[in-house]
């Protein structure tokens, strides 16, 4: 912005022998992942909440973020992108259940402003069966053992798109209906999981050979919901890199947001 702002201060105060430390950690970091990548990949660097489509060793296209925050961080992992569910339903995981549903619940009830259900559209299920929310008691234990499921739509926080991938964390790649949050410098504001900036943009890359993105654009407009497997799947490496130099010689550094690196809080501050 130009406004020498906390942030930029905080920035700007990390001594360079820190800096010096950061090089030589994300140094041996960037080594390894260049020794498993191929020629076709996607690469999410969680510290610059980057997402990048990679292909013959150059940049396709680069999107901005949003990951984890400090407490419920996004994990580094190895995996494969199989398939793209379009309009999709969303299963609410244990995490956002504990942490969000739940007190969310309990307030609203204790307030007597309605149903958390209602309002957000979600629908809870007891052995597969739905479940009556004006018949849940959120002070109980009951909410903790039920599923939960909201239908694709304004509300759904998956947006459009969801990427799916192998993984033993339950996180995924998807569109957000909060654009705003792009907008932001400081990204890490999810609970686990990857928000893709123009994600129809890296869903056209992904179907290269099977799918167009006049076809993507119309599964938006419809709303049509539709899962649609990779022939070829394509490799997903979620890495941890806060410090890189870049073709022009300008060296990149991102907040330590999950403090990795070893040098305490002073490089996480901004």
């Amino acid at each position: 912005t130009g406004i020498v702002d906390k942030r930029t201060i905080a920035a700007l105060n990390v001594p360079s022998e820190v800096r010096l430390a950061q090089l030589k950690t994300n140094l041996t970091r960037l080594t390894d992942l260049t020794k498993i990548v191929g020629k076709r990949y996607v690469l999410v660097n969680i510290p610059a909440a980057q997402v990048e489509a990679v292909e013959n060793n150059a940049v396709v296209s680069r999107h901005s973020g949003v990951v984890g925050k400090p407490d419920r961080p996004t994990p580094m992992l190895r995996s494969t992108i199989t398939d793209l569910a379009f309009n999709p339903m969303w299963t609410l995981p244990p995490t956002v259940i504990k942490e969000d549903l739940i007190p969310k619940g309990r307030d609203m009830q204790e307030r007597g402003v309605g149903s958390v259900l209602v309002k957000f559209g979600i629908d809870a299920y007891e052995g597969g069966k739905k479940v009556d929310p004006e018949s849940i008691d959120w002070t109980t234990s009951r909410p903790t053992q039920l599923s939960y499921r909201q239908v694709p739509g304004k509300e759904n926080p998956l947006g459009f798109l969801k990427i799916n991938f192998a993984n033993s964390s339950s996180v995924y790649m998807h569109d957000s209906p909060k654009e705003s949050l792009f907008g932001r410098n400081f990204r890490a504001a999810s609970s686990g999981c990857v928000r893709v900036q123009n994600i129809e943009e890296l869903a056209t890359w992904l179907l290269t050979g099977q799918g167009s993105a006049e076809q993507v654009e119309h599964l938006k407009e419809t709303g049509q919901t539709k899962t649609v497997r990779l022939r070829k799947p394509v490799a997903l490496y979620f890495a941890y890199v806060t410090a890189w130099a870049t073709p022009d010689g300008v060296i990149q550094f991102r907040p330590d947001v999950y403090q990795k690196d070893g040098v305490g809080e002073i490089a996480a501050a901004y």
